[in-house]
């Protein structure tokens, strides 16, 4: 959907601004190429019940959730300039054990952190426990629906919520994957770069004789 609107007035008139809404609905006022880069984290597969209709993270089947993060990113895509970037942060979640839609998790019948519920369902196509694998699926689905997929960044999460599983590790990292409009994009590496360690520049003046052995192996 292409909004015709200054994309100038657009920047100036929400900068700063928080906008609050519907994803899909809210992008669609966005005009095309107006956006440098978007950093998101939409509500995981089965976790939280926030009380809205039409919420994502509550639909019936796992492929039903994938499509509906597909046509927001299929948005996102077209509000980016072209040398825009996309940082899309997601969990992962297991299929359930109950034959009911909607059951209290005995260790959370209050839910997590004041929100309702967990999905505790049996899972189409999922074995009871089963890691659904959903962030690498979204990944590749968005690749296929035109994103370039540029790199799967592990957020290791030192403070990480515990968990009661005795029979698996805890959860303690999320995927955060790097997507771009076009294969050029803007990067900027060096604000990513480290700072050389003292013992590093120490050994690089000390320099190389002709008789190393990583030198030898270069004659010839």
């Amino acid at each position: 959907m292409s909004v015709d609107r200054s994309k100038e007035a657009f920047i100036k008139e929400n900068t700063n601004k928080i906008l609050c809404g519907d994803a899909l609905e809210t992008l669609k006022n966005f005009p095309d190429e107006s956006i440098n880069c978007c950093i998101t984290s939409p509500p995981y597969y089965g976790l939280r019940d926030y009380h809205k209709k039409g919420q994502i993270g509550r639909e019936a089947t796992v492929e039903e959730y994938l499509n509906r993060l597909v046509e927001v990113f299929r948005e996102v895509r077209r509000v980016l300039k072209k040398d825009g970037t996309c940082f899309l942060v997601l969990g992962d979640s297991y299929a359930g054990t109950s034959s009911k839609k909607e059951q209290r998790d005995p260790k959370y019948p209050k839910g997590r952190n004041g929100q309702d519920l967990s999905i505790t369902q049996k899972v189409a196509g999922y074995k009871s426990k089963d890691l659904m694998g959903i962030p690498w699926r979204l990944a590749l689905l968005l690749r296929e629906d035109g994103w370039y997929l540029r790199s799967d960044i592990i957020w290791h999460k030192e403070n990480a919520m515990p968990e009661a599983c005795r029979d698996r590790p805890t959860r303690s990292y999320e995927h955060v994957f790097l997507l771009s409009k076009s294969p050029r994009y803007y990067y900027d590496y060096e604000q990513m770069a480290e700072p050389m360690k003292e013992v590093s520049k120490k050994r690089y003046v000390r320099g190389r004789s002709e008789d190393n052995k990583y030198l030898r192996k270069m004659r010839g």
